[in-house]
């Protein structure tokens, strides 16, 4: 089975609606960019203690992203390369993967700093009523850097 051309862009798409979401803390469109069901799989690295590593559902997803982006300075998403998996026997459904440099900028005393992880994220895409959205994101942290840096704004 082949996906159309819409199909397609509408995929490519939403990881950069997502970190533009993400980057302006835009609940409302972080909401619409995910399954009412989306599961999102962070790292156990990167989970707070007591915390899942999994978080289930649409709301929960999106809060607990502005949650864990909330003390920063802000976030910078560079989203790069995406790879669709050919077409499935499901239409309704398919898989990518997508590279990304996520800076998370914060202050340490005098010092402002940019923690930078090099990662991939793993989607699972499903299309329902109102077109494709993100059903299951697996983020998997290649490298991370932190470095000092100085805001222009």
């Amino acid at each position: 089975m082949t996906r159309t051309l819409a199909d397609q862009l509408a995929l490519v798409d939403l990881p950069g609606r997502y970190a533009q979401a993400v980057d302006r803390r835009d609940q409302a469109a972080l909401l619409a960019l995910f399954t009412d069901d989306a599961v999102l799989v962070q790292p156990a690295a990167l989970v707070r203690k007591g915390r899942s590593a999994e978080i289930v559902g649409a709301e929960a997803v999106a809060a607990g992203l502005l949650q864990a982006t909330g003390h920063l300075l802000g976030t910078h998403h560079v989203v790069s390369q995406q790879v669709l998996a050919e077409a499935g026997e499901h239409p309704d459904t398919a898989h990518g993967e997508t590279y990304c440099a996520a800076h998370h900028l914060y202050q340490r005393g005098e010092e402002t700093r940019d923690n930078v992880l090099f990662l991939r994220y793993q989607d699972t895409y499903r299309r329902v009523a109102d077109g494709w959205r993100i059903g299951r994101r697996e983020l998997v942290v290649d490298l991370s850097e932190d470095r000092p840096v100085t805001l222009l704004r």
